[in-house]
């Protein structure tokens, strides 16, 4: 989860700085291909933590 809010903050923060920057249009993307990373992460892990255990 710490991994999920730390890629998460990345993200934002590039976001923030690509949309205001000049020239800086790149980081807008970088920020967003991360939080795309992010958000498959997040449900590779839901989707393991989802199955029953076999006892």
């Amino acid at each position: 989860m710490v991994l999920f809010i730390l890629l998460l903050i990345v993200a934002v923060a590039l976001g923030v700085m690509g949309a205001l920057g000049r020239g800086t249009l790149y980081l807008l993307i970088i920020g967003v291909m991360v939080l795309v990373a992010d958000l498959v992460l997040l449900r590779t892990r839901m989707g393991r933590s989802r199955r029953p255990r076999v006892r």
